[in-house]
């Protein structure tokens, strides 16, 4: 048997954030918009799920045509089975991880991210792909000093996700 790699990069549509994932059963387009739609008043979000058996279709959902015609066509592109993608706009990975991380059929998040993002998969056969990895940003430019370490906790602050000292 051999083993072919494929690098898949993502094309994000403007002021939208990716989450990519392995779920595992037909209900996880309708379980994952649901836990979407509780979780941020607001939320655009597209999401699609690629089937691995059965009649091994892009299932998809949304409330935003543009993000989910980007997740059908990034699912497209990895065409990887069980590999569900989202993406987001008007609220940030971290808003909605938990209510990812909860959905039953949901088996592991592979990146949440605004960063430059390529999907590594690999091809054992013409229909078997899996996803191997991800490459999420870019490499350290240093380590952080005293007033980087000021600038982040700012930062944080400003965002409203810790309080104000």
């Amino acid at each position: 048997m051999s083993i072919k790699f494929d690098v898949v990069d993502v094309k994000y549509p403007p002021d939208s954030n990716v989450i990519i994932g392995y779920s595992h059963f037909i209900m996880t387009v309708e379980d994952l918009y649901e836990a979407l739609v509780s979780s941020v008043p607001g939320i655009k979000f597209g999401l699609a799920f690629c089937e691995a058996s059965g009649k091994r279709l892009i299932r998809h959902e949304g409330n935003d045509e543009e993000l989910r015609g980007a997740a059908i066509d990034l699912c497209s592109r990895i065409a990887a089975g069980h590999v569900f993608v989202i993406f987001i706009r008007n609220a940030y990975p971290i808003n909605v991880l938990n209510a990812i991380k909860n959905v039953k059929e949901v088996t592991r998040i592979l990146a949440a991210t605004g960063n430059p993002l390529s999907i590594i998969v690999a091809e054992i056969a013409p229909e078997r792909r899996g996803v191997v990895g991800v490459v999420d940003g870019y490499s350290p430019l240093g380590v952080e000093k005293p007033e980087d370490a000021k600038e982040r906790k700012e930062l944080v602050r400003r965002f409203g996700y810790k309080m104000a000292p």
